[in-house]
């Protein structure tokens, strides 16, 4: 039975405050009987997210946090008081940041980049915004070309920098930006190199042929819905971008081939569905 993490954990026994959940090395925990459904029965295994309460108390609940141990989110601040910031992660009781857990000192509404962390002696989880520390560098060449989870964390000169599968610290490059994005935001992506360092490139579209052949099926799903697509190669990348997500050089690859293929006609200001 793992705190901050979810746990497949067997019904033992329903009591007044809830129903008892058990794993198999004897463990026991309370599910408050809020979170209980009618169908359950004893001996029933179900899915449930451990944590203290605001008792201090070790629970369980069916609710689903924004962050798990060791996982890496932005979430916000809803109070800070003398013992440090507290966040919205969609459990009753908020997630403190101790103050010397703040890479900046957190203010009330704003939100931060945080890694949820457990502290052995204390027992309790907590969150930390010094995310850095807890990032570790990238030695696996066989990602390379890997389909990774992006979460973006801050914009600087050079493009954004992004966290990798909840490990690794990476770059997008201002010029692999194709697609509106903020901060906070998860989303899919491509490494395409691993620097000495063991930080991470990313782009959003795969290196290679490939990424104009996904580019393809995409346009060409969308003419399937919507039969004329009002862009064309004298459209703005900033119009592309915003309808399809993609770069306007991949878009005029990928239309240059569905038209060799005949599955498309190209107009001055649209694109259309070529009837089969």
């Amino acid at each position: 039975m793992t705190v901050g993490e979810y746990n497949e954990l067997e019904i033992l026994r329903f009591t007044a405050p809830g129903a008892y959940l058990g794993d198999n090395e004897g463990n026991e925990v309370l599910l408050p009987g809020k979170y209980i459904v009618d169908s359950w029965g004893v001996g029933d295994n179900i899915r449930v997210f451990i944590y203290k309460d605001s008792e201090d108390r070790i629970v369980a609940t069916t609710e689903h946090p924004y962050i798990t141990l060791g996982e890496f989110a932005c979430l916000k601040v809803k109070e800070v008081n003398s013992f440090g910031a507290f966040l919205d992660w969609g459990l009753e009781k908020d997630l403190m940041v101790p103050f010397k857990e703040q890479n900046l000192k957190m203010e009330e509404g704003k939100y931060y980049v945080v890694t949820l962390l457990y502290d052995y002696a204390t027992e309790r989880l907590y969150a930390s915004s010094k995310i850095n520390r807890y990032l570790i560098p990238c030695t696996d060449n066989t990602l390379i070309n890997q389909k990774v989870s992006v979460l973006i964390t801050e914009t600087t000169d050079l493009g954004v920098k992004v966290i990798v599968d909840d490990k690794y610290q990476g770059l997008i490059f201002r010029n692999d930006i194709d697609r509106p994005i903020r901060r906070g935001e998860k989303k899919e992506a491509f490494i395409y190199a691993i620097r000495e360092d063991g930080k991470v490139d990313v782009r959003f579209q795969k290196e290679g042929f490939e990424k104009f052949d996904e580019a393809a099926e995409k346009i060409l799903s969308r003419l399937k819905e919507a039969k004329t697509i009002y862009l064309s190669d004298k459209s703005s990348p900033e119009e592309i971008r915003e309808e399809l997500e993609m770069s306007k050089k991949i878009f005029k690859q990928a239309i240059g081939k569905l038209y060799k293929a005949r599955k498309i006609s190209i107009e001055d200001q649209s694109i259309s569905l070529l009837e089969e």
